[in-house]
């Protein structure tokens, strides 16, 4: 089983490929499993360390079952164990996920992308039981803590993760975007958890703690992953001011869907759809259409999500050619 320190440079979220049409209740088939294994093999000859699937952006939510299990044995089949496998097991109950843990390790994922159940909010010690158990009826699936606190309704507080680090050994990683106290998280799991931002935030894990700075994950990447290696590669040797240079790049690119991201209520409710406009705007992968029911999206929500998705993809060219990163900034936009 895979370890904390282990699980390092960055890893791609994927979305779940759609075929043309998935947006209709009575789509069936729903995953294009060839452009599932063509963007996994460009994610990894690109230079992923590691991929991450259903989450919110995969729609672990809104597949079907069928749908479900055709693109996980698509996912880890095509991966080959080349990098390790995060694959989202959440659900809204307990059983369920079990059953998707059960299926995910008879499939050869490494570990799971998990969350709480949320039909009922959840107190820390029904959170750390249901971790507990399922490290114990689970020991060779590494668990990545879902630690996304408005979508699972709990704040993820200290005495979670200390009694976690104690009686959950599978618990490996957290993925987070920014915890409300860095350095007193990293002290609470003493290093035995690794806590992995993403592209955004990455600057201030680093400026925090550049020692356990180790991972990302971006589902940026799947707009091409270029920019997020680029700025894991800085952080890995130390290079403050490319981290600055390139974060400062990134912020660009994103600018357009500032208005999304900066409110988080408003996020939740665009979040899917933002993603995979962006996501094929950039051209790198073609995620296809938002599975129901959450389809529906503002028009200048629309417009800027496109945005950020050309930005992207003319950051990643431009990078990939050596063009100077002064060119990309929110001073010169």
């Amino acid at each position: 089983m895979l370890k904390a320190n282990e699980i390092r440079g960055l890893y791609a979220i994927l979305p779940t490929p759609a075929k043309a049409g998935a947006e209709r209740l009575s789509a069936r088939n729903t995953v294009d499993l060839d452009e599932t294994a063509r963007v996994v093999n460009a994610m990894i000859d690109d230079g992923c360390k590691g991929l991450i699937a259903l989450g919110t952006t995969g729609e672990c939510a809104t597949l079907s079952q069928d749908d479900y299990e055709a693109f996980i044995r698509c996912l880890v089949e095509t991966a080959g164990k080349r990098v390790p496998t995060f694959v989202g097991t959440s659900a809204m109950g307990g059983h369920e996920v079990a059953r998707r843990m059960k299926f995910i390790g008879e499939c050869g994922a490494d570990g799971t992308l998990l969350g709480l159940p949320m039909w009922q909010p959840m107190t820390v010690d029904t959170s750390v039981n249901f971790y507990r158990e399922l490290s114990e009826t689970f020991p060779d699936i590494a668990i990545m803590v879902y630690a996304n606190q408005r979508a699972f309704r709990f704040s993820f507080p200290d005495d979670f993760w200390e009694a976690v680090v104690r009686v959950a050994p599978t618990v490996v990683a957290a993925k987070y975007a920014k915890p409300r106290d860095l350095k007193q998280l990293l002290k609470v799991t003493g290093g035995r958890i690794n806590i992995i931002p993403n592209e955004m935030t990455m600057s201030h894990f680093y400026t925090e703690s550049p020692d356990t700075t180790i991972c990302c994950w971006a589902t940026a990447a799947s707009m091409g992953p270029k920019p997020t290696i680029e700025l894991m590669k800085a952080v890995e040797r130390r290079d403050t001011d490319a981290v600055k240079r390139i974060s400062a790049a990134l912020e660009w690119a994103n600018e357009p869907i500032a208005p999304i991201i900066s409110d988080p209520e408003v996020f939740a409710l665009y979040n899917i759809q933002m993603e995979k406009m962006r996501i094929n705007a950039a051209g790198y992968c073609n995620a296809g259409p938002v599975r129901p029911p959450y389809g529906a999206m503002p028009p200048n929500f629309t417009k800027y999500s496109e945005e950020c998705g050309r930005r992207w993809a003319t950051l990643s060219k431009d990078m990939a050619a050596g063009a100077r990163l002064e060119n990309f900034s929110t001073a010169s936009a």
